[in-house]
């Protein structure tokens, strides 16, 4: 988890800004630069965007393409957990591709029935990652430790309790409630998926590494999930019955794809 993490902090570091400057500037293919951008491992990203949303440089359908497609701790759980390539890029394919589909049309319907906002202001993005406790100076091997021991602690704890919870209501009926029922499932992971905190992936990482949860269930509450995002969307975001529409759309679409996966093929071909 360390060598995933560092690998990370130091891509990130030479990046140097670019991806957020190439997101600004992405214009009408915006859901498509966002997208891409989403899939990468990159600390504070998805509040990056949001943002940009909330100073109107980016649109609804560019805005949820990056929470579509971000993945928050998912990368680096699966790659430590040992968890097969092609199911890896399985997942990031989906989140991806329906990222990108959504962002389009939705920027498409939004064309149709709203005119576009004038930009009131440009927010400041100082502090975004300090959201997550994440150190984006210079010193990326420490920040890298410390990512790596908060993650640690916290499966280390989420494994304890996990554990118990299996022994007192048993493994079968825990995975006869989640796993054998896909819309439940899909439903049930996309709440905790609404959590703005980087826990509610590594929790529902770690389930459908033990094989509580199905890939649909699993894809429902990552795609969801958008880190802080979500926090700094409602702090910041006026009015709030924006931010209201765009959860609303995002935990739509979700429980949507994580649903129509469990009840295809699809299911078992990402597992594989």
């Amino acid at each position: 988890m360390f060598l995933t993490y560092l690998l990370m902090e130091f891509l990130e570091h030479k990046a140097g800004g670019a991806p957020e400057r190439w997101l600004r500037g992405s214009g009408k293919i915006g859901p498509l630069v966002g997208g891409a951008l989403g899939v990468l491992p990159q600390c504070g990203f998805s509040a990056a965007a949001t943002s940009f949303y909330t100073g109107r440089m980016i649109t609804t359908g560019t805005l949820i393409a990056v929470y579509l497609s971000t993945s928050d701790e998912m990368l680096p759980i699966l790659i430590s957990s040992g968890a097969p390539i092609p199911t890896i890029l399985k997942l990031i394919g989906t989140k991806l591709a329906v990222g990108i589909g959504a962002g389009f049309t939705i920027d498409g319907i939004t064309r149709l029935v709203w005119r576009g906002k004038k930009v009131e202001q440009e927010p400041g993005i100082e502090e975004l990652c300090e959201r997550e406790n994440c150190d984006c100076g210079d010193r990326f091997v420490l920040s890298a430790l410390k990512h790596t021991a908060y993650i640690t602690i916290f499966l280390l704890l989420f494994t304890f309790a996990l554990n118990i919870g299996i022994e007192l209501v048993g493994e079968e009926n825990i995975k006869t409630v989640v796993l054998n029922r896909p819309v439940l499932g899909s439903i049930l992971s996309a709440i905790v998926g609404l959590i703005p905190n980087c826990a509610s992936s590594v929790v529902l990482t770690s389930l459908f590494v033990d094989g509580v949860l199905s890939s649909g269930a699993l894809l429902s509450g990552l795609m969801v999930n958008a880190g802080v995002g979500l926090a700094i969307l409602f702090r910041n975001n006026r009015p709030v019955k924006d931010s209201l529409r765009v959860v609303a759309i995002l935990f739509g679409i979700s429980v949507a794809c994580g649903i129509l996966i469990d009840l295809t093929p699809l299911g078992a071909w990402i597992a594989m």
